[in-house]
């Protein structure tokens, strides 16, 4: 299955919906984030009547490992108001709650305000740069199905500031890149402290935000999309990271917050 295939859950009624957690894609004893909340993501989107409503933003907390299997998608629309609709979701296995997200769905407004930073920091073009191999010693599971070429500092490799970049897409490209492809890919790249450690240690993300500058647009599902990460900051066992997805054009797609805690 693509990607767009794997993060789609299965509506039952009005509120429910049936998500077969697929194997394969594990980081660490659960599945990885950007599969969990992407499917969240499209529950909710196929909540919302009002289609031309896009994401906007996108706020969720993974409390607990979701295991590959079966599990349930809630979704309440918390209000629809003229131009803008908040819904919540609530994931579960085993009758306990282990994901839960909130969008915000807004219609396009006829505003005469549109601004986006330059790409300052142009990457080296996609084509230039050299895949990583599949099958690395020290990789999550779920790693494989995306394609990674790296433009900034190596994970493990001693860097002096806590950075990364570098090309990603999914290897079984979707028919197109929209809000929740956004959501998994941002996800899909290794923490930006990965850069300064001497070696892997485990980690878990805990809370994620994403603000999708795509809009009503989509993208080719093969393109692919420059990441860039920086961790702000780090104490008491967590840490901040600030993400970034860019086209091959220059064009800033997504923003991305997360906030991970050491396991040791």
């Amino acid at each position: 299955m693509d990607l767009a295939q794997v993060i789609t859950p299965v509506r039952t009624d009005d509120r429910w919906f049936s998500f077969d957690v697929p194997v394969g894609w594990a980081q660490g004893r659960g599945a990885f984030g950007g599969l969990v909340l992407g499917a969240m993501l499209r529950a909710m989107q196929a909540s919302e009547p009002a289609t031309e409503r896009r994401l906007r933003s996108l706020a969720g907390e993974l409390v607990g490992p979701v295991v590959p299997g079966a599990s349930t998608i809630e979704v309440v629309v918390l209000r629809r108001g003229n131009g803008v609709s908040t819904l919540e979701a609530l994931l579960r296995q085993g009758g306990e709650v282990l994901a839960r997200a909130t969008a915000v769905l807004g219609k396009s407004r006829d505003v005469d305000r549109r601004w986006s930073p330059p790409d300052r920091a142009a990457a080296t073009p996609w084509i230039d740069v050299v895949p990583v191999p599949v099958g690395l010693p020290f990789v999550p599971e779920f790693s494989r199905h995306f394609e990674y070429r790296i433009t900034g500092p190596a994970p493990f490799s001693g860097a002096r500031e806590p950075e990364t970049s570098g090309w990603i897409r999914a290897r079984q490209a979707p028919p197109t890149i929209g809000a929740a492809e956004l959501v998994a890919l941002a996800d899909a790249w290794w923490p930006a402290t990965f850069s300064t450690e001497p070696g892997p240690r485990p980690i878990a993300t805990v809370a994620f935000t994403l603000q999708n500058l795509l809009g009503d647009r989509e993208l080719p599902g093969d393109r692919p999309l420059h990441h860039r990460a920086r961790a702000l900051a780090s104490g008491d066992g967590y840490f901040v990271e600030f993400r970034e997805l860019w086209t091959d054009t220059g064009e800033l797609v997504a923003l991305n917050e997360q906030t991970f805690v050491w396991i040791r």
